[in-house]
């Protein structure tokens, strides 16, 4: 049993759980400025329940590199400190806004702008982080050998203009799933404007990157490999076609699926693209593992853990399920 493989697929897992759960509350966060009053007080109820759960995916992603990963932690986070701990920042940031726009009238709409600024901030952030962490990361021996501003480059900026437009896609079509009337009719004119930009971001990345790395060009067309991994950029046009197609007919529920689709469909190609390394394109899977009596007693505390968050996870979904309108508000004014 390779256990540093299963645990490379248990962490991918749970950062993809994280980018499409938060991801969703962050697009609301940026979309924000779009609605009035009311309209805001709807947006940012249909996330209360479960943002803050949400980002246990982070969490266990960030823990599981470090425990599961410790060279590839000692390599990325050094090279990552700045986007990270502004993102970590905004974060927090975020989460007091969420909360103390609530606690008053007066000044809440420097909440909403703050509320606002964090999510849009720690899009950003992430975006450069996976620009940065495709492009590669300096590594001589066992220890990162860039500079302090090696994850600030074109291409990362680039993905954080993606991240962004995905994140957009991804709130806008939660919020047709959530709401109703003109809230509603304003996130399908949103959610196809940002749909058209992500799938533009993809196309380009899709070309760039093999253009830019043997490695990842030798990946996607060499044979036999393209013979299998011809499938995904398939898959992907064929969940494009239908989430702008949803999008035309109005569907309420299917373009958000849709767009979760499209996401876990990137991400693998991203995948596919620097496997096997931790640390494209210098540390693999099994150079960065931990021994493997560490990666067996981690696993079995994980086979314990990620079903009960997976549970409650799907349990707090399923109670505040439906639609939202001001009657029905989980979050209501406390002044």
């Amino acid at each position: 049993m390779d256990l540093a493989l299963i645990w490379a697929g248990i962490l991918a897992f749970a950062v993809g759980m994280y980018v499409v759960l938060d991801g969703f509350d962050l697009g609301v966060g940026i979309l924000f400025p779009t609605g009035s009053a009311g309209e805001k007080d709807i947006m940012i109820n249909t996330i209360a329940p479960v943002w803050d759960g949400n980002e246990t995916w982070l969490v266990l992603g960030g823990g599981g590199l470090f425990a599961v990963f410790p060279l590839a932690y000692a390599i990325i986070m050094p090279a990552l400190y700045m986007p990270l701990i502004i993102m970590l920042l905004a974060l927090v940031f975020r989460g007091v806004a969420f909360e103390f726009r609530f606690k008053t009238k007066r000044g809440r709409y420097i909440w909403d702008w703050s509320f606002f600024a964090g999510s849009l901030v720690a899009a950003l952030m992430q975006g450069l982080m996976l620009g940065a962490i495709l492009q590669g990361i300096k590594v001589e021996g066992r220890a990162y050998a860039g500079g302090w501003f090696d994850w600030l480059t074109p291409f990362s900026i680039f993905c954080a203009f993606a991240v962004v437009a995905g994140y957009v896609a991804l709130g806008s079509t939660w919020l047709i799933l959530k709401t109703s009337g003109p809230l509603q009719d304003r996130q399908y004119r949103i959610a196809k404007l940002s749909v058209y930009v992500l799938l533009g971001c993809i196309g380009f990345a899709s070309v760039y990157l093999p253009w830019a790395f043997e490695s990842i060009q030798l990946r996607w067309f060499s044979f036999p490999n393209t013979i299998v991994f011809i499938l995904l950029p398939i898959f992907a046009a064929y969940t494009a076609w239908r989430l702008l197609k949803a999008l035309a007919l109005r569907s309420e529920r299917l373009p958000y699926f849709a767009t979760i689709a499209l996401f876990i469909l990137s991400g693998m190609g991203f995948g596919i693209s620097i496997f096997p390394y931790m640390v494209p394109h210098s540390v693999n899977i099994w150079q960065a593992a931990a021994p493997d009596d560490s990666l067996l007693f981690l696993l079995v505390g994980s086979a314990v853990l990620i079903p009960m968050i997976l549970a409650y996870t799907g349990y707090s979904y399923w109670v505040f399920r439906g639609k939202l309108d001001k009657a029905n508000l989980y979050h209501a004014d406390h002044v």
